[in-house]
C-alpha cells in the first residue's frame, strides 16, 4: 500500500514565498529511535558539502533553531532506507555525522518515523520516505527555500503543487506525489522547492543550474 492509499483512507498573480512569515515548530510526527547509533556512511561527507553550499547560496535560510531545508540520500538501491539531515540542523555551522539520522521506515497511519541516531530526523522525513517509495530511480532529495526560484516558477514552467500545504503534513506529501512521476524538480506552493537526483551531485547541480539560469534572466 502506498502513502496515497494511506492518505485517502485516513482523510476523506502567483503568491510569493516569504520565509520571514514561516514559523518552524518542530516535527509533526512521532520519532521512535531503534538505536542511538550515529549513521556511518562515506556519503555523509558529500551531504555536508551540499548543506554548506545551500547555506552559502541562500537556499537554506536560517530560522531560530536551524535552517529551512533538508537533504537526504538513499543508502542502497531497491530499499527506502535513507540518511537525512536532522531537525534543527544549522547548515551554516560545522556539521558532523551526529547531525544526520538514518531513517529505516515510516508508518503513515501512526505518523511515526523509525530511525537510528541521536537527534530527531528532519520535519519532512515522511515526505522523503514517500518520494523514495514512489521513485525507485531517485537516490537523493534536496529540499530548500528560495524566493528567486519560487518567483521564477511560472516563467520557467517549473511544476508546482496546486495549493499551499503545511510543512510536515500528509496533505503536503499527497500534493507532491501527484506530480513527481513527471519531474525531478518542483515547487511546493508558497513553501519551497524539491530537487531529485539519481545521485547526490545531480540533486545539487540541478538546483545550481536553475539558479544560474534565473540570474541570466535578470
Amino acid at each position: 500500500m502506498t502513502v496515497l492509499d494511506c492518505f485517502v483512507r485516513s482523510s476523506r498573480k502567483k503568491p510569493r514565498n516569504d520565509n520571514k512569515k514561516m514559523q518552524y515548530k518542530g516535527t509533526k510526527f512521532k520519532t521512535e529511535f531503534l538505536s542511538g547509533k550515529i549513521p556511518e556512511n562515506k556519503k555523509i561527507v558529500k551531504l555536508i558539502y551540499w548543506c554548506k553550499l545551500f547555506h552559502e547560496q541562500k537556499l537554506a535560510p536560517n530560522h531560530k533553531t536551524g535552517s529551512f531545508g533538508n537533504l537526504s540520500f538513499r543508502i542502497e538501491q531497491n530499499r527506502n532506507i535513507f540518511i537525512i539531515s536532522s531537525s534543527g540542523s544549522d547548515f551554516g555551522n560545522f556539521l558532523k555525522a551526529e547531525n544526520f539520522v538514518q531513517v529505516e521506515s515510516c508508518n503513515f497511519f501512526k505518523k511515526t518515523v523509525y530511525c537510528h541516531g541521536i537527534r530527531e530526523p528532519s520535519s519532512e522525513a515522511m515526505l522523503h520516505y514517500a518520494i523514495y517509495q514512489n521513485r525507485p530511480d531517485i537516490s537523493a532529495i534536496f529540499h530548500g527555500h528560495s524566493e528567486e526560484i519560487l518567483n521564477s516558477a511560472e516563467n520557467l514552467n517549473i511544476p508546482e503543487t496546486s495549493k499551499k500545504e503545511e510543512y510536515g503534513t500528509m496533505e503536503l506529501v499527497e500534493s507532491v506525489l501527484k506530480i513527481i512521476p513527471d519531474t525531478n524538480f518542483l515547487i511546493m506552493k508558497n513553501h519551497g522547492f524539491l530537487s531529485l537526483g539519481e545521485t547526490i551531485e545531480e540533486a545539487g547541480e540541478n538546483t545550481l543550474k536553475l539558479l544560474k539560469k534565473i540570474s541570466g534572466l535578470n
